[in-house]
């Protein structure tokens, strides 16, 4: 949860754990205490200072939606492969690609990626395809939002969502071309 909020939130509870733990403790024993929120905090920062900017992110959305299904298809199935899965086009119903890492199998699917909203019907396809081939994980990729309903549904039944910053970050150089920056800021 820490490392989802702002980095200097876990700062604070360190310097606050540490204030309460000098009052009974050695300060060496306060400093132990509070060292581990010190070092999520880091971590925070660290994750946070790497996440592409709304503007990036809006860019990137943008493009995906403007794709044709090669195009993005093509960006998904390298964006898995630079992370170090083997990755197989899937024809079918229920998920697009097959992913394989260190012996583990995860499905993903991107079937509606340009749609604003994602319902439930695509996740139980999803659902179904990985009950089918004993997936390990799923995953639903989308440039739009997801609904209440299918939020609830994914969490549910464990198929991760991935859309917005987190999208972008897992495209990271290959969505290159989506900057919003003109040639000529880039150059500055």
């Amino acid at each position: 949860m820490l490392l989802r909020s702002p980095w200097w939130l876990s700062l604070a509870i360190a310097a606050g754990l540490f204030a309460l733990a000098q009052m009974f403790l050695p300060a060496v024993a306060a400093l132990a205490a509070g060292a581990p929120f010190v070092a999520i905090a880091a971590y925070a920062a660290w994750r946070q200072a790497r996440a592409p900017s709304a503007a990036r992110v809006a860019a990137v959305l943008e493009g995906l939606r403007a794709m044709s299904w090669e195009q993005f298809s093509a960006l998904i199935e390298g964006a898995y492969r630079r992370q170090g899965y083997e990755v197989a086009a899937l024809k079918g119903p229920g998920a697009d690609f097959e992913l394989r890492k260190e012996g583990r199998l995860g499905l993903v699917s991107c079937k509606r990626w340009k749609v604003a909203q994602t319902g439930i019907t695509p996740l139980r396809d999803l659902l179904e395809a990985k009950r089918a081939r004993d997936a390990r994980e799923c995953i639903y990729v989308a440039a739009g939002e997801f609904s209440a309903n299918a939020r609830e549904f994914a969490a549910k039944n464990g198929i991760r969502l991935l859309s917005g910053t987190e999208l972008a970050q897992l495209l990271g150089p290959l969505a290159d071309h989506f900057s919003t920056e003109t040639p000529r800021q880039k150059a500055t």
